[in-house]
């Protein structure tokens, strides 16, 4: 006669015969067991008639070991299986199809939906690794664990108003790459998602007009930026180098390979997949960026200039890092906290000073990698390189003279006052 089972009672089972099992029957659950074998291994099982079964005769099915069930778990569990029996359920089938839901749960979660669409959209573009970052940083962690159909507009103006207190270009940016999202994932029609949460909110309206970015470092900010890198060195320090010497795009320097730079003939020319026009673009090497080539590491193991992995994976300036470099230049400066910039800032610095030099609008232009506008691009088929060369030397030597200034007692000679 079955006995009610207790922990002391399971316990005390000894290990059965050699190819043997022992049973034994609990009497507050009908069908529940505990089963030992001659190794000591003891596991509970359910005793029932289950559907399919042959000649609907009763089997037996674990439930679970003693030690990963307790007791009060086996009967629960015991209990819940002979409710499905009882409505002609196998309750393999239900464990399956709840398994499947969950599964299908997670693959719905915001931060899964967003791990497809890196892989699947914004690793083939250009500027995907900047859209990366900023969903990794800004969106997953508000809404990653939330099912993609539960967020609603409301939540959209609700991150969208915390962003904006505090950096109202990325309030504009986030907007857009979630409206990206929400859209790529409703044409996939397998995320369960119908209604794009951004539709119907205005970014002018509802973040504000987005005037054209200004800022541009001083001389005093370029000279404690230039420390800063020195006190970085490689590869962050380096590179922040690089990209004021050339005036071009953070992800165009950050992630060169040296197979791009010829350093016999002075040229690096970006690959056409990398550069923003979708064009090939030579960039003239002045002696100030040679001589940082030339004392960078090369690695066996990788391609890339600036890496913090042996070159095997390029590196960018993050905001961790910018973090140091702030630091620094606070330090440097001799404030508190250094105005707020960003690294795409470094080009209109750049592009400041050479329009100070009185390099012609349309070779700045081209310094930084603009395209030539209108029917110049048509008809005026110059490549300028010597015209560019030209610009970044003086700018090369614009910035040696901030870097690193004469003495205030030293007055610069000046060849036009001798007769």
């Amino acid at each position: 006669m079955a006995k009610d089972l207790t922990d002391r009672t399971i316990k005390a089972l000894k290990p059965a015969a050699p190819g043997k099992r022992v049973e034994k029957w609990d009497a507050v659950v009908s069908g529940l067991g505990i089963r030992v074998t001659h190794t000591g291994a003891k596991s509970f099982v359910l005793n029932a008639r289950y559907p399919g079964s042959p000649n609907h005769r009763s089997a037996r099915r674990a439930l679970g070991g003693y030690g990963e069930l307790t007791l009060e778990q086996a009967r629960n569990k015991a209990r819940s299986w002979l409710e499905l029996l009882g409505r002609g359920i196998d309750p393999r089938h239900e464990l399956e199809r709840l398994r499947t839901a969950e599964l299908r749960k997670q693959a719905d979660t915001f931060a899964s939906v967003s791990e497809d669409f890196v892989r699947e959209k914004l690793s083939k573009e250009r500027r995907g690794h900047d859209a990366e970052i900023a969903l990794r940083r800004e969106l997953i962690p508000r809404w990653g664990a939330r099912q993609i159909p539960e967020i609603s507009r409301g939540d959209v103006k609700l991150m969208l108003e915390q962003v904006k207190a505090r950096a109202p270009y990325q309030a504009h940016a986030l907007l857009a790459l979630a409206r990206r999202l929400f859209s790529w994932a409703i044409e996939r029609e397998r995320f369960g998602l119908e209604h794009n949460p951004c539709d119907n909110i205005n970014g002018k309206t509802f973040i504000g007009e987005k005037p054209p970015r200004t800022r541009h470092l001083s001389d005093a900010e370029i000279r404690a930026f230039w420390r800063a890198c020195e006190e970085l060195g490689y590869p962050h320090g380096d590179l922040g180098r690089a990209l004021l010497l050339t005036g071009t795009r953070h992800r165009e320097m950050g992630a060169a390979p040296w197979s791009e730079f010829d350093l016999a003939k002075a040229t690096w020319t970006i690959d056409q997949s990398r550069f923003k026009s979708d064009s090939q673009h030579t960039v003239p090497l002045v002696p100030d960026m040679l001589a940082l080539l030339t004392e960078l590491p090369r690695f066996k193991s990788g391609p890339f200039l600036f890496s913090t992995c042996y070159g095997k994976v390029a590196t960018d300036i993050t905001e961790k890092v910018k973090a140091k470099i702030d630091a620094v230049m606070a330090r440097e400066l001799g404030v508190a906290e250094v105005k707020p910039w960003r690294i795409h800032d470094l080009r209109r610095t750049v592009r400041t000073h050479l329009a100070a030099l009185r390099i012609p609008d349309h070779i700045a232009e081209m310094v930084l990698g603009h395209g030539k506008k209108g029917l110049q691009r048509v008809y005026d088929q110059h490549q300028y390189e010597t015209e560019i060369r030209e610009a970044l030397e003086k700018w090369a030597a614009r910035l040696r003279s901030i870097v690193d200034p004469p003495p205030a007692n030293v007055t610069p000679f000046d060849r036009r006052q001798v007769s």
